[in-house]
């Protein structure tokens, strides 16, 4: 066992892990970039001094409402493409991951060793810390807005919905790297676009259904960066408990439904070219 894990820490430091490191430090800087510049910009434009003013004959409920909704629109079709390009950037290097909870899921199931999973777990963390500074810094100080539950839930209700949400996503991203649907346990640059875009469709979808009600996070790193830059910690627990639990669920449920891989992919998944490290959307 002991010589098992030196080289499992061997090659978590070989020279492609480190590449798929860096991969997952850009792919993650562009997807927290993304989600929560499109809030600050969202912000901006309803509330700002360049803003429109609202018409005499719509009532300031109804303009807030409908500033709220389109604000909720903006920010879900930011985070579905960026989430589509970050994933499809890093997927032949790192695997696209940009989140610790699918980090997560793919070391319950064996795909990548725990050691390489701490890496990417740094890596993302730093990301989006990074991103969180440089948006703040560009935006002329502009408050980093935090993932935040709505004030009529608790705690553990918003962790329920948060694990809810980081399931459906997790399992759609087992699926859309699934080898067995391709042939010869190999995807092309097509297949690999349309596995990321249905990601990225999802966690949009996702957003829109339960952004209101948590912040539809699904991801702890994109929670984490702000409440760093903006020093508020509040509810973080929810942000790593709730994504984690179903990021974990996912991972069993797809090994359950879709069974083992045969012999054939699991040697074309060993045999990728970034070596230790599996292609997740691929």
């Amino acid at each position: 066992m002991a010589s098992n894990l030196l080289c499992k820490l061997k090659r978590s430091v070989s020279a492609a892990s480190l590449r798929s490191y860096l991969a997952e430090f850009i792919s993650t800087f562009l997807f927290v970039f993304a989600a929560v510049g499109s809030a600050i910009s969202a912000r901006m434009a309803t509330s700002g001094p360049g803003a429109p003013a609202p018409d005499a004959t719509t009532s300031s409920a109804g303009a807030s409402a409908a500033s709220d909704a389109a604000s909720l629109v903006a920010t879900a079709v930011a985070q579905a493409f960026g989430l589509f390009a970050a994933v499809l950037i890093a997927a032949d290097v790192s695997g696209g991951h940009a989140n610790p909870a699918v980090t997560f899921a793919f070391a319950i199931g064996g795909h990548i060793g725990v050691p390489t999973a701490v890496f990417y777990w740094a890596s993302q963390m730093l990301a989006s810390v990074f991103a969180c500074l440089v948006l703040h810094y560009i935006s002329a100080g502009q408050a980093v807005p935090t993932t935040r539950i709505n004030v009529h839930m608790t705690g553990f209700g918003a962790a329920i919905i948060e694990a809810f949400l980081t399931f459906m996503l997790v399992y759609t991203v087992h699926v859309a790297g699934d080898l067995r649907a391709a042939a010869g346990g190999k995807r092309g640059f097509a297949a690999t676009a349309l596995g990321a875009l249905a990601v990225g469709m999802v966690a949009g979808a996702l957003v829109l259904s339960a952004g209101p009600m948590t912040g539809a996070s699904m991801n702890p790193a994109r929670s984490f960066g702000p409440a760093v830059v903006s020093g508020d910690y509040k509810n973080q627990a929810v942000y790593w408990a709730g994504p984690m639990i179903g990021a974990a669920v996912a991972a069993l449920a797809h090994q359950i439904l879709a069974g083992p891989p045969d012999a054939a992919i699991a040697a074309a998944q060993s045999s990728s070219r970034h070596g230790n490290v599996e292609t997740v959307v691929v």
